[in-house]
């Protein structure tokens, strides 16, 4: 994996209990959250990131999943059009610090489609889910840009996966290998991947964060941490209910680049 210098992160706002979710547990804590929330950002600075921390949201419930509002690769930014339309506007708090960073950028136009979350960087390639959020016209659109850098795009479909919100919501690309939630085990062309596979209890792990020779992983999944560190990687847990409550992973809650 690249080596990581930067992060954009956004703290969950007043309103982050009113934000998008199936997972059926229930209201999250704000204050549980934001302090979860300040302990990712300081790992992020452990792993020797220089975050970049934006203003809470009130307006977008959901502004704290920042992955899902742009995609970067090989120092490149392409702001998304995310596929639930309560959060389109996201993208407008984001822009001014994408154009901050980065020279020159793209963006996903209509009718295209794209959520961070389900894009997938695994070295010369991205793999890319069409989903209930995903499009093929979002897709093919990033996929003509990540040609331009030498990335070869490939689609994954997972709308007929129950349960399965974005692609790396079962997947993660972690020192040459996916860690591979059951639900993916048999998602073409993922399937024959070098992999660490997880158990059904613990699915929400594989949505784990390499950051500089150093693995993110959510507490309470001890098996998939003991995989890891078998794996010669330092792996760092992190508290992650409330976020849980609401749809989002470890790699929800950051651009890295």
């Amino acid at each position: 994996m690249p080596a990581f210098t930067r992060a954009i992160v956004r703290p969950p706002g007043p309103s982050f209990a009113k934000g998008l979710t199936s997972a059926g547990k229930g209201a999250p804590d704000l204050s549980l959250a934001l302090a979860q929330h300040d302990a990712y950002r300081d790992a992020l600075r452990r792993c020797g990131v220089d975050v970049f921390e934006l203003p809470p949201s009130d307006a977008f419930p959901d502004a704290t999943f920042v992955e899902d509002v742009a995609v970067i690769v090989d120092g490149h930014a392409m702001l998304t059009r995310p596929g639930a339309p309560s959060r389109r506007d996201e993208v407008g708090l984001i822009r001014d610090k994408i154009a901050a960073l980065f020279d020159h950028y793209d963006a996903i136009a209509a009718p295209g489609t794209l959520d961070g979350g389900d894009v997938c960087e695994a070295g010369d390639r991205c793999f890319v889910g069409i989903s209930d959020r995903t499009n093929e016209a979002g897709a093919d659109q990033l996929g003509r840009r990540l040609e331009s850098l030498g990335k070869r795009m490939e689609k994954v479909d997972i709308r007929s996966i129950r349960g399965l919100l974005h692609l790396k919501s079962a997947i993660a690309f972690v020192n040459g290998m996916f860690v591979v939630a059951p639900i993916a085990r048999a998602l073409p062309p993922l399937s024959g991947e070098p992999a660490i596979y997880i158990g059904d209890d613990e699915t929400y792990a594989a949505n784990c964060v390499e950051i500089n020779g150093r693995v993110l992983v959510a507490a309470g999944f001890p098996r998939v941490s003991a995989a890891l560190k078998g794996r010669g990687l330092t792996v760092i847990e992190l508290q992650m209910s409330e976020f849980e409550k609401m749809d989002g992973g470890l790699s929800c809650l950051s651009l890295r680049f």
